[in-house]
């Protein structure tokens, strides 16, 4: 896919980010925060406690950072609903496989693998000992 092309398709994962539960908006302590993100961005992963131990990926991400708010609808578009085996096989390099040097910087590309690396050490601490 070209360059010109990767933004929107980004910026269409932004608006496809679910809002928050209420349960965690009330409680935003619950959430982690991703520093490596140049916008305030905050997450939490729950596990079912299914045979899979069911991945579920909740974010809070501000509507004026499209960028990071795009790089958590990706997670959450492919993470969400996924069994715990699956999110915590999923490469550290991911990020930078998207493609997407040419039109985010690097910082930017930091702050998603923050993201990644924060849902897997969750559903790891989650899921030891099951």
């Amino acid at each position: 896919m070209p360059a010109h092309e990767r933004l929107p398709l980004l910026l269409e994962f932004s608006d496809g980010l679910p809002e928050l539960p209420a349960r965690f908006a009330d409680h935003p302590e619950l959430l982690e925060p991703v520093p490596e993100c140049q916008s305030p961005i905050f997450l939490l992963t729950e596990i079912d406690d299914d045979a899979a131990r069911t991945v579920h990926l909740y974010f809070s991400a501000p509507p004026e950072a499209p960028t990071t708010r795009g790089f958590a609808g990706i997670l959450h578009e492919g993470l969400d609903g996924r069994p715990a085996a699956e999110v915590l096989a999923v490469p550290a390099d991911f990020p930078l496989r998207l493609s997407l040097t040419e039109i985010v910087s690097p910082l930017r590309l930091n702050g998603m693998s923050g993201m990644l690396a924060r849902i897997q050490r969750q559903v790891g601490e989650k899921t030891s000992g099951s």
